[in-house]
């Protein structure tokens, strides 16, 4: 593009409002458009009809109109005729609100079984993200076609926590047609069921046996009870349900549930009942990090019979044991899609190692290691430092061309994006700009558009979209993008005075709140560092804070002078171990000291076996950032293995805990 031609598209975007001294700066105060837009979201979050048809032809001619027109029609869908839905389409087309409107009409002509209009208007449908609607798409297929679309329709289903119209109705048909079979649909209701979603189960388990669906529900408010009274199971839904009931036991009870299985139902239930119900028992019993779970595991007589959640966590048990060969026949189980998850990548490589008969072997651990080594994440950092190679910030990509910063400029989602998370709708500019980036071309933005696109973000501030794309590139990346450093002298000079890592406070701010300076979690925890009220209330004094004031934890210096103080407090209390001490910013320190319980671990087989997956992503991810802020910050190589260390009981029983920790 020539500088002419972009002076004026400028020019162009200035006339309408989608480029002006906002593209510049954070906005200062909403202008009268702007108020506009802000009551007509008030009134979508009411549902008020009457309210946005009065305030929309105020918003003609915003930037933000797409998305004004959206929520007025939005209101309306069930009821509008279609002839005013297709003249929205066509109104906006090509943005992402028209996207979004035909994603919400799909979904109503799949609940009304208007396959007709739904088989004309699905390939019209960009973002293709929504899984209830790729179901209502994958019964049309089957319809229309006879495709065989069964392992895409399990796949889906079985990852839904909830039940859903569309992907119950596409294993219904399914199984009407016998492309999904009576293990299909148990299996769906044992995950359910494991995952504490007695409707998704009882869904599934209505398909199969609808006489028996009623079960589901007294399954799973009291299974011990279900389980007395039946002695024996004949039919084979009987023993299913069995399995269900022993599925919820476990949950509360995983040896009670162990016990029952062993002393009356294993002769009962088929080699793949049992090997699923020992599984979830191991699952259950790994989850609250007992000894006794690989055993549970071993009882397993075909790995293949399991799905990658229960063999991950086998995966999770043998590495508290030092199983290896359970480790690497576990991981080898897995479908094609999580064998290639960094994390089973790395300790199949490990487990490899651990295990090598030969060359071969060595040499294909090797391989695996090579295929993940990069700074981009902790396992690929730990196959790094397997590979004998340091950690370190790569060079910078090749600039950016003014006609890759122009093209990001001028491109009307991104600015729309910019502009409503500027006025204060931060997930309505969130969805706007990951649509752009991610869904508006098959296969997203490529690494140059990535890269142009997370620079004007970084230079509106809007840190946490710069991040986020910067994050999606493949090929390149970019460290001061994916690693910016808001607020540096604040942090640093904070850092300094209480003996902190300043890249450790950088490595929690990036995962905590992404430098968004008014963050606030759905928990109430505030700022920078995230800091619930009781939290930095109690912090505040034991730092010398005089006179704090809730109202101040947003206040960026307070802010970070209240998250280090407690975090080099919660640091000191978990004798300098950032795993531990990461896990505790999370989810509070008393988990952790239950957790450390057990043999002597190396930190990132501690960090696996966290029961709480936020909080084993979460940790994991803190300390990676944290290796990646000190390659930046030092310039010098750097070893995540070294910020892990080991994790096991206290060093010294006689240390004292601090209890008042909150």
């Amino acid at each position: 593009m020539k500088f002419t031609q972009i002076l004026t598209l400028v020019c162009a975007l200035a006339a309408t409002g989608l480029w002006s001294p906002l593209a510049q700066a954070q906005v200062q105060a909403p202008n009268k458009g702007d108020q506009v837009i802000l009551e007509m979201h008030q009134a979508f979050k009411k549902g008020d009809k009457n309210r946005l048809a009065a305030l929309l032809p105020q918003a003609r001619g915003h930037v933000l109109e797409p998305l004004a027109a959206y929520w007025d029609m939005r209101v309306r869908l069930d009821t509008a005729p279609e002839s005013e839905i297709r003249s929205f389409l066509n109104t906006y087309a090509g943005s992402y609100y028209e996207d979004r409107l035909r994603n919400d009409w799909l979904l109503q002509l799949g609940k009304r079984r208007d396959w007709t209009t739904f088989t004309a208007e699905y390939p019209r449908y960009r973002m293709r993200d929504d899984r209830e609607l790729r179901c209502y798409a994958l019964a049309t297929e089957a319809m229309n076609s006879k495709a065989d679309v069964a392992e895409e329709a399990k796949r889906l289903w079985y990852s839904l926590r909830e039940a859903d119209d569309g992907c119950t109705y596409v294993a219904d048909h399914l199984h009407s047609g016998k492309q999904m079979n009576g293990l299909d649909l148990w299996r769906k209701a044992r995950i359910a069921m494991d995952a504490n979603r007695p409707r998704a189960a009882q869904a599934a388990v209505d398909i199969e046996a609808p006489r028996l669906s009623e079960q589901v529900a007294l399954i799973h408010a009291d299974p011990a009870k279900y389980l007395d009274k039946r002695i024996i199971a004949i039919t084979r839904n009987r023993k299913e349900l069995a399995v269900l009931a022993l599925i919820r036991l476990a949950a509360k009870d995983p040896d009670e549930a162990a016990d029952l299985l062993n002393r009356r139902w294993a002769l009962q239930l088929s080699q793949e009942e049992r090997n699923w119900t020992w599984g979830v028992i191991g699952k259950q019993a790994a989850q609250k990090l007992q000894d006794n779970a690989a055993s549970h595991f071993a009882k397993v007589q075909k790995d293949s019979d399991l799905n990658d959640d229960l063999l991950s966590w086998k995966v999770r048990a043998a590495l508290r044991q030092g199983q290896w060969r359970q480790v690497l026949s576990a991981t080898q189980a897995m479908s094609p899609e999580s064998q290639k998850d960094p994390a089973w990548v790395y300790w199949r490589a490990r487990a490899l190692m651990a295990t090598a008969q030969d060359t071969a072997q060595r040499q294909e651990a090797q391989g695996l290691l090579r295929s993940i080594a990069s700074v981009k994440g902790f396992y690929e950092q730990l196959a790094l430092e397997d590979l004998g190679q340091p950690i370190t910030a790569p060079e910078r990509p090749m600039a950016l061309t003014p006609q890759e910063k122009a093209a990001a400029l001028t491109n009307p989602g991104l600015q729309r994006a910019l502009y409503a998370i500027q006025i204060g709708l931060r997930p309505e500019g969130n969805r706007e700009w990951n649509y752009s980036t991610n869904l508006h071309t098959p296969g997203g933005m490529n690494d140059r558009e990535l890269l142009a696109a997370a620079d004007l973000a970084c230079q509106r501030q809007v840190w946490d979209r710069c991040i986020n794309t910067s994050d999606r590139t493949k090929d390149v990346i970019d460290f001061d993008q994916r690693f910016p450093m808001p607020l540096r002298e604040i942090v640093v000079r904070r850092a300094g005075e209480i003996q902190l890592d300043p890249a450790y406070v950088y490595g929690l701010i990036r995962q905590e709140s992404r430098f968004i300076m008014d963050a606030r979690s759905h928990v109430g925890a505030s700022g920078l560092m995230q800091v619930m009220p009781a939290t930095a209330k109690w912090t505040a004094k034991k730092i010398g804070l005089n006179n704090f004031t809730p109202d101040q934890i947003t206040d960026r210096e307070v802010n970070v002078a209240i998250g280090t103080g407690y975090l080099k407090l919660v640091l000191d209390d978990f004798e300098g171990s950032m795993p531990m001490a990461t896990a505790a910013y999370n989810a509070g320190p008393s988990r952790p000291r239950n957790w450390r319980n057990g043999p002597v671990l190396e930190a990132a087989i501690w960090a696996e076996n966290i029961p709480f997956q936020e909080t084993r992503d979460y940790v994991k991810k803190v300390l990676s950032n944290t290796t990646n802020y000190a390659a930046i910050l030092t310039r010098q190589p750097q070893s995540l293995k070294a910020r892990l260390g080991q994790v096991g009981p206290r060093n010294s029983p006689m240390a004292e805990v601090n209890k008042d920790l909150p």
